[in-house]
């Protein structure tokens, strides 16, 4: 006989579990990140990737409805189209999600050095030591149980709501600039749509939310509200700072256009914890994506290899931390956010194509909601840099080649 979990979830919780694994990278860097890119037209960058993710997230929550198992795209792209879009889909969730941690953990890494007299020469290093340790636990069977993601959440709307508020005392510098193209907002609509991605945590509760039908969208609008509110006003915020104008994208924090003070420390602290939190999720997402791989047979087999207990899975975790470890090497949050923007795209391109052949007594979410996140996903991912987008192309091409031999 199966058993299911209760439906103990509701409506409110499930707002409180998508805004724990959204909130962190994408508040306290990738906006700073837009603001580089886009200047005063990053709050229009920031509601194009809203829509955007909110198209996906609902995909997320339909396909998520009709076909409740771990995995995500990777298992819905075996299940509504081919196993090569599957494996496409698994392979760009793992380097997506890991280019994502490795942001997280580099800025931590940025956010401690600029906090401290420590030398920025040690971030990369602070970074490596923050995954390892993450590793770790999540070897030792640690996750974020309800109280520890509220509690993140609230620390990170309040050292946000202390950004915002103090950035609305400074004189504006940068709301205006002319210069601005068109294809430099779709560029900053790519990389700050990475900062949404964590919705579909949501959409993965069917067995668990009440009513979950109603419920699940609900939350996933609801989540995105907050979160767009959040960024725009931090976008608003930041680009007010005279300081703003100096700063370099591939080592900025939100704590670094503060002068020193407690809302500095606030903002430290906020974007340290939030950031652990997300490192933490990740490598627990990864890692049980790169099992599931491995029990298809589509990554060697060894990697679904469980512990004496079966509660953790050694293989699939140290190699999500090795790939984690790669991106960290390469220093730079700007490139690392890039990548996993144009990896994350494709793939939730994937997860809208999938949505589209959920049968129709099966369907709650409109199938043009999913034409617009297709055709969305795919326009922005071009606009990532010609460097990320052709690295890119050439994995996608290297992934189905070695599926192709494989078979």
């Amino acid at each position: 006989m199966n058993q299911q979990l209760v439906r103990s979830t509701s409506l409110a919780g499930a707002i409180v579990l998508g805004l724990g694994s959204i909130l962190g990278t994408g508040a306290f860097v990738s906006v700073g990140i837009g603001a580089d890119i886009a200047g005063g037209a990053v709050l229009w960058a920031i509601l194009i990737a809203a829509v955007t993710a909110l198209c996906n997230g609902l995909s997320s929550a339909q396909l998520a409805s009709a076909h409740s198992v771990s995995g995500g795209t990777y298992e819905y792209g075996y299940r509504f189209l081919t196993p090569a879009y599957g494996v496409t889909a698994g392979s760009l969730f793992v380097v997506a999600k890991s280019a994502s941690a490795a942001t997280a953990a580099l800025a931590v890494g940025w956010y401690v050095t600029n906090a401290t007299a420590v030398s920025d020469y040690l971030a990369q290093w602070i970074a490596a030591a923050v995954l390892v340790l993450f590793t770790l636990l999540v070897l030792g069977g640690v996750k974020r149980t309800n109280w520890v993601n509220a509690a993140i959440v609230t620390l990170s709307i309040i050292a946000l709501l202390a950004f915002i508020v103090t950035g609305h005392q400074q004189t504006a510098i940068m709301l205006e600039r002319p210069s601005v193209k068109w294809w430099q907002v779709l560029q900053a609509s790519a990389l700050l749509f990475v900062a949404y991605t964590g919705y579909g945590r949501i959409a993965t509760m069917g067995e668990e939310v009440q009513n979950p039908r109603r419920v699940i969208p609900l939350a996933v609008v609801l989540t995105l509200a907050v979160v767009t509110l959040l960024y725009l006003g931090v976008g608003n915020a930041l680009l007010r700072f005279p300081s703003i104008t100096n700063f370099q994208a591939e080592h900025f924090s939100l704590a670094s256009l503060l002068l020193s003070g407690p809302v500095k420390w606030l903002v430290t602290v906020g974007a340290v914890v939030a950031m652990g939190g997300v490192i933490l999720n990740l490598i627990l997402g990864v890692s049980r994506v790169i099992l599931a791989m491995g029990r298809r047979a589509d990554l060697p087999m060894r990697f679904a290899n469980l512990n004496g207990q079966q509660t953790s899975a050694p293989p699939a975790t140290w190699l999500t931390c090795l790939v984690m470890l790669v991106l960290v090497a390469i220093g730079d949050i700007k490139t690392a956010w890039s990548f996993s923007a144009f990896t994350v795209l494709v793939y939730y391109g994937i997860t809208n194509l999938a949505a589209l052949k959920v049968t129709k007594s099966d369907r709650f979410v409109p199938k043009w909601v999913s034409i617009i996140g297709l055709v969305s996903c795919l326009g922005l991912a071009v606009f990532v840099p010609w460097q990320v987008l052709l690295s890119g192309i050439i994995f996608i091409v290297v992934v189905l080649l070695i599926h192709q031999l494989r078979r």
